[in-house]
């Protein structure tokens, strides 16, 4: 083994700069975060062993399972629509009479490559409470004003909107791919059978783009989960009314950043490692179905 090893050294050596920055920026920060989880440590001074002491506390805590709930709604609020959103205009975009489908599709994936601060920025400004867009246009219609970030459901759908804005165009473009690789004969013998347009989406579409709607609703999950900039950016660190923008991460921010419990930090990682784990398996089991 060894011998084989250094025959082909200087292969290994080519690879080994991917190796050695992921072994020290991924995998010992994975690692120290499970071995942090069982201490007690502000950052500065001696690590105290606690066992499951920092566990136990997470599972007891209410602010921990209010952050657990606000980021479940915000997700809620923001993957069906978008999902659905996505699907809508990637079907427009294989449609044979758009023209400039390039534009579009530019068009539609820009958002995701803005700067997050600038995003939750303007949306800060069209949900402001007295001087947003959104209350301007609600007063133009003769309708009252709406305090939207000082609400806890104002607040989430604010948040909720921004997600949409992103990450829209993004899938959409994904499922323009999954559309673009049914072959047409499908759709053609389905026509000779008698099926109407409907039925060939639902018959012939739907199943065909059965992996690559799974794998949407399982980066959704992840990435719906690991909200931070949005709500701080909007809201700030204590997740503004009510704490109702409080997600998971800027309460796990909070904790170990802020409040210096890096132990309790690391632990409430973990507990939303296997909140992402359950739900990706969940909405795996759903989407896929039987076979």
């Amino acid at each position: 083994m060894l011998r084989e090893i250094w025959k082909h050294r200087a292969l290994y050596a080519a690879i080994s700069p991917f190796y050695i920055v992921f072994a020290v920026f991924g995998l010992f920060p994975v690692a120290f975060s499970l071995y942090l989880a069982f201490h007690k440590w502000d950052g500065i001074g001696e690590m105290t062993y606690n066992g499951w002491g920092n566990f136990r506390y997470m599972v007891t805590d209410n602010e921990f399972w209010q952050a657990v709930g606000n980021t479940l709604l915000i997700w809620v609020y923001s993957t069906i629509p978008m999902l659905f959103f996505a699907l809508v205009i990637a079907f427009l975009l294989h449609a044979p009479f758009v023209k400039m489908r390039t534009l579009w599709r530019v068009g539609f994936f820009l958002p995701n490559v803005t700067s997050i601060v600038a995003v939750a920025i303007i949306f800060g400004a069209l949900f402001a409470n007295n001087f947003g867009f959104l209350n301007f246009i609600m007063q133009q219609l003769g309708l009252p004003m709406i305090q939207w970030l000082n609400v806890p459901w104002g607040i989430q759908i604010a948040i909720s909107s921004m997600v949409i804005w992103r990450w829209t165009g993004y899938n959409a473009i994904i499922y323009l791919a999954g559309l673009q690789s049914i072959p047409h004969v499908l759709y053609e013998a389905a026509k000779i059978d008698g099926a109407t347009g409907v039925q060939a989406f639902f018959r012939v579409t739907i199943p065909m783009l059965r992996p690559v709607i799974l794998f949407t609703v399982i980066t959704s999950t992840i990435g719906g989960m690991q909200l931070f900039t949005e709500p701080q950016v909007l809201v700030g660190n204590d997740g503004g009314a009510g704490a109702s923008g409080m997600t998971i991460v800027l309460y796990l921010y909070r904790e170990s950043f802020i409040n210096n419990y890096f132990g309790y930090g690391a632990a409430v990682g973990w507990g939303m490692f296997l909140i992402i784990a359950l739900f990706s398996i969940l909405n795996w089991k759903l989407v896929q179905g039987k076979k």
